[in-house]
């Protein structure tokens, strides 16, 4: 991959002295590299960039390049591609598209049998700011974050917002089509490039989603902390699933089960990505969820403890800082947090950063947010400049000495406080929504531990047609279900209660294909009959009714992923499932702790531990299901789907009453 990182020489082939044109960004991004390796321009017209003219062709220069950027017709690019290959070019960036898809796939197998390489083609160029290389549309100023997108433009709007918050880029990559170089190759080529400290991310497909993960939690353990963008949840997925399980979990849910597992951030905007950035670029990383609000107005402080509350974060109230905190402020001020500065910073700016040092030092907060007025004084008061940028001053030795993070909403865009804050390492946003977001995401991200799961061996077992097969399947990974029999012809002796299920079905309920509480032959026999009427033939199956009370209904799924493979899912349960969408997601197989943890994320998780008097459940016993459930899809390679819809949670254990297994 040094080819495309620092390569000795390159040549732009398509070169062009009109402005409008991508060969003229190329070829004079490529010439402001002439101090660190041999640039050569290639173009039929002659075209004369920055005092240099190119030359009509390859085998016009003395030496063959070492990288060639190519940005010519379609229809020229696998000729123009041999002939470079035959003179003995190691590396390709193909800007060219509308290649049809079977010529680019030959084209990139010509490359590799010949030794060489090829990103692209239909993308917009590389940069590498540590080795002054510039092969791409668009102005890039150097710093230290890593931006790597399948999208040329989405890639380039990423660097254009980076820009804006003052934000560097020290290596672009834009994927394109990925005939040849992946993705996941260019990221793995990052964890050893020293300039890069943070990874932005983005991808509209991801091939093998397992290398991904992998190649995430690298970069994770390398101490650079990635950033994902992709795009929403697949229609086309949701239509072809049969079982609850593949509807609930298309799309993104599985994207954050994958982020969730190499340590790394899903974000929804490139806007929000930059944001997140700009916080794990400057700032120490958060060491927990406990925040100090501070603020000039109530009503901020009031709105941004609202807002931290709604991300996740906890805004507790002081108790041994109080009478430091009061101390600071006029009578009657707001000191338990949120913090109303009450006029004290008018006062006395240096307020702000005593403030903050008794907050870092009282224990019982891991973050200090300010918001409002703080970085508009020098701008509205320039008498106060002086004043306000010594208070920046504390509070960046504050941050270094203490190792904690601070956050700054200012309602100041940009000032000289507000540069000077961030060159101090304290993140500071124009909005709450960006302060608060940001330091919530971050937050997310410093406890989330890498997990990725170990491959596991394949353990192959008959599955019979039918809820009785799906079951015993279940029941062989040890999950409890009820006695259960098959029946024909007229019903047996029985006492109940029962439930008579037509087992052929996917979606019972919703076919009449269940009959709940029957007792005594007479009532099975007719439903039975009934079913039959309507149904047809097929397996029916009675079974004990459970009919204990405090029960919780959940689900739990898996499913195999095009991209990464098998998935497990749990989530509150019932006929419901699909219209509460309250899911919990992680790639397979999970151990206990794992499946422990994704039942407290569901927002049903109080239900568990007992709502308005109600006994709590046994977790324990749910958690152990999801481990069986994500061992069968991640061992059984044969099955496509599987679920068990309700899992029915009591005090004294849990028992399934449904099963669905779909072979692949």
């Amino acid at each position: 991959m040094r080819v495309f990182s620092d390569p000795a020489s390159v040549a732009v082939v398509g070169a062009s002295a009109d402005p409008a044109k991508w060969g003229y960004w190329l070829a004079r991004g490529a010439l402001r590299g002439s101090h660190r390796r041999k640039v050569h321009l290639v173009s039929r017209s002659g075209a004369v960039v920055d005092g240099v003219r190119a030359v009509p062709g390859l085998r016009a220069l003395a030496e063959p390049p070492e990288l060639a950027v190519l940005c010519t017709p379609a229809a020229a690019l696998p000729a123009l591609v041999d002939e470079a290959l035959e003179l003995g070019v190691k590396g390709f960036v193909g800007i060219t598209a509308g290649l049809p898809p079977a010529e680019e796939a030959e084209l990139a197998e010509r490359v590799r049998r010949a030794g060489a390489r090829l990103i692209g083609p239909n993308c917009l160029g590389i940069y590498d700011a540590s080795a002054a290389l510039e092969l791409a549309w668009g102005t890039f100023s150097p710093g230290a974050l890593g931006i790597v997108s399948q999208s040329g433009q989405l890639g380039l709007e990423l660097a254009g917002l980076a820009g804006e918050a003052g934000i560097g880029v020290s290596r672009f990559v834009s994927v394109g089509n990925q005939a040849d170089v992946t993705a996941v190759e260019v990221l793995d080529d990052l964890a050893g490039h020293a300039a890069t400290r943070v990874v932005v991310v983005y991808l509209e497909s991801f091939g093998d989603g397992r290398a991904l993960v992998r190649t995430l939690a690298a970069l994770r353990s390398a101490g650079k902390p990635v950033i994902v963008l992709t795009v929403g949840a697949s229609d086309a997925g949701r239509a072809a699933a049969r079982s609850h399980t593949g509807s609930l979990t298309a799309g993104t849910a599985v994207v954050e089960a994958a982020c969730r597992a190499a340590g790394a951030i899903l974000t929804r905007t490139p806007a929000q990505a930059v944001d997140l950035a700009q916080l794990l670029l400057d700032a120490p990383a958060p060491v927990g969820r406990r925040v100090a609000v501070v603020g000039d107005s109530g009503g901020q402080g009031a709105l941004a403890a609202d807002l931290l509350s709604a991300h996740g974060l906890e805004v507790p109230a002081l108790e041994a800082a109080a009478p430091r905190v009061a101390a600071l402020l006029p009578p009657g001020a707001a000191v338990r947090n949120p913090i109303d500065l009450a006029g004290a910073g008018e006062r006395d700016l240096s307020t702000y950063a005593k403030l903050v040092g008794v907050l870092l030092d009282s224990g019982e907060v891991d973050s200090v947010l300010l918001t409002g007025y703080f970085g508009s004084y020098g701008a509205d008061a320039p008498s106060l400049l002086a004043r306000e940028l010594a208070v920046v001053d504390t509070l960046g030795t504050l941050v270094r000495e203490r190792g904690r993070t601070v956050v700054v909403h200012s309602m100041c865009r940009d000032s000289a406080a507000v540069r000077a804050l961030r060159e101090h390492n304290v993140p500071t946003y124009a909005t709450i929504d960006q302060a608060v977001g940001s330091l919530g995401l971050a937050t997310e991200l410093a406890s989330r531990p890498v997990a990725v799961p170990a491959a596991v061996p394949a353990a192959p077992r008959t599955v019979a047609p039918g809820y009785l097969g799906a079951r015993a399947l279940f029941e062989w990974y040890g999950v409890p279900y009820p006695r259960a029999v098959a029946v024909s012809g007229e019903a047996a002796e029985v006492a109940g209660p029962y439930v008579l299920k037509a087992g052929w079905l996917a979606h019972k309920t919703e076919s009449g294909g269940v009959a709940v509480g029957l007792r005594g032959p007479d009532q099975v026999g007719a439903a039975l009959a009934g079913m039959r009427e309507r149904l047809g033939a097929g397996e029916y199956v009675l079974e004990e009714m459970d009919t204990r009370a405090g029960i919780v209904e959940l689900i739990a799924g898996g499913r195999r992923d095009p991209s990464f493979g098998p998935v497990v899912m749990v989530g509150a349960g019932g006929t419901l499932s699909e219209l509460y969408e309250d899911v919990v997601v992680a790639l397979a197989p999970v151990d206990e702790e794992q499946a422990l943890a994704m039942l407290r994320r569901l927002r049903a998780y109080p239900l568990l531990r007992g709502w308005r008097g109600a006994p709590p459940v046994d977790e324990v016993a749910a958690a152990r299901v999801v481990v069986a459930v994500s061992r069968v899809i991640a061992e059984q390679e044969h099955v496509a789907e599987c679920e068990i819809n309700p899992l029915r949670a009591g005090p004294d254990g849990v028992l399934a009453v449904d099963a669905l297994v779909v072979i692949r």
